[in-house]
């Protein structure tokens, strides 16, 4: 209070009217002596309502108020660290899990890919014996094909050889002969 009464008696010494020398200052006339009077006056109602107190308290408010949203302020940004350390925490093992499965996939396929290799191996293998069976089947058909030729042409040799020499009593005596063998193995 005592600040404000310093500023206005500062700015009453400090008027034009005590520069200008034509006109009593302390007059009404004076329009200098009016304002201050309006002023000094306007500063005692202030004074006289306690305004001051109320300005200085609002500012306080304010001042709390800003502080509390300061605070506020800093313990979101300190949640907001937190969050993101957690993150990315929680990024680093998706990270390293992610690794590890990838390492994982690459042992399955190699494990995979030896797999298949066996496999292929083994099937050519199959597939090789079967061709072996086959051709070894290839030839005894032939080689039996080839015998059945045989004893086609030297029965057709014989007959005809036998044909040339024997005798029609020879042949019926030949065929006598077949028949009663036959007729002792079926009996």
């Amino acid at each position: 209070m005592t600040r404000i009464l310093t500023i206005a008696a500062t700015a009453l010494i400090a008027s034009p009217a005590f520069a200008a020398g034509d006109k009593p200052f302390f007059s009404l006339s004076n329009t200098d002596f009016v304002v201050t009077i309006g002023f000094l006056v306007f500063i005692g109602v202030l004074l006289y309502y306690k305004v001051p107190p109320l300005l200085t308290g609002m500012l306080d408010k304010r001042a709390e108020g800003i502080q509390a949203e300061l605070d506020e302020a800093k313990s979101l940004r300190e949640e907001a660290q937190a969050l993101l350390a957690s993150y990315e925490r929680k990024q680093r093992e998706v990270q390293e899990q992610a690794d590890r499965i990838i390492a994982h996939a690459k042992e399955e396929a190699e494990l995979a890919g030896e797999q298949a290799k066996a496999d292929l191996e083994k099937s050519i293998a199959r597939r090789m014996a079967a061709a072996e069976d086959q051709i070894a089947s290839a030839q005894a058909g032939a080689v039996k094909e080839v015998r059945d030729r045989a004893i086609a042409v030297a029965i057709k040799a014989a007959r005809d050889v036998v044909a040339k020499q024997m005798s029609a009593a020879d042949a019926a005596k030949t065929i006598d002969d077949a028949i009663a063998e036959v007729g002792q193995k079926l009996h």
